[in-house]
C-alpha cells in the first residue's frame, strides 16, 4: 500500500490530541476526556502546511533533515549526452537539479529488523 496525503492527514488526527482549554477549576476524574480529536481540516492545514515548508526548503537548495527518518539533499546535475531510445537520435540533456532521498541508520535498522513469531 501507497501512503498517501489522505492516509497521512488521517493518521495525524488519529495521533495527535489536542488539550483542552482549562473551564472548570475541578480536576476531571477521567484525564482522557480534557483531550479533543484534531477536525479533518486542521489536520489537512497541518499536512499541507509541512509540505509547504519541505518544498520551499529544497527550492532553495537547502536540505531537509527528518531526524529517525531520512535527509532529502538538493542535487545538481550536469549537462549530458543522451540518445532518445525509439528514434536513437542523439540529444542534449539539461542541466537541472534533483532531489534525492538517504534515510537514517535508525529507519534502516526498523525497516530490517526481524519479525517474531
Amino acid at each position: 500500500m501507497t501512503l498517501t496525503k489522505t492516509n497521512l492527514v488521517k493518521g495525524v488526527r488519529e495521533e495527535v490530541r489536542l488539550k483542552k482549554r482549562k473551564g472548570e477549576k475541578q480536576q476531571s476524574l477521567f484525564p482522557e476526556f480534557d483531550y479533543e480529536i484534531l477536525s479533518q481540516k486542521r489536520a489537512t492545514e497541518l499536512v499541507g502546511a509541512m509540505f509547504e515548508i519541505i518544498k520551499k526548503s529544497l527550492v532553495k537548495g537547502e536540505g531537509v533533515l527528518i531526524t529517525g527518518f531520512g535527509k532529502f539533499q538538493v542535487k545538481f546535475k550536469w549537462a549530458r549526452k543522451g540518445r532518445n531510445p525509439q528514434t536513437g537520435e542523439n540529444i542534449i540533456l539539461d542541466s537541472r537539479r534533483i532531489v534525492s532521498f538517504q534515510y537514517s541508520p535508525k529507519l534502516k535498522e526498523k525497516m530490517n529488523k526481524p519479525k517474531n513469531p
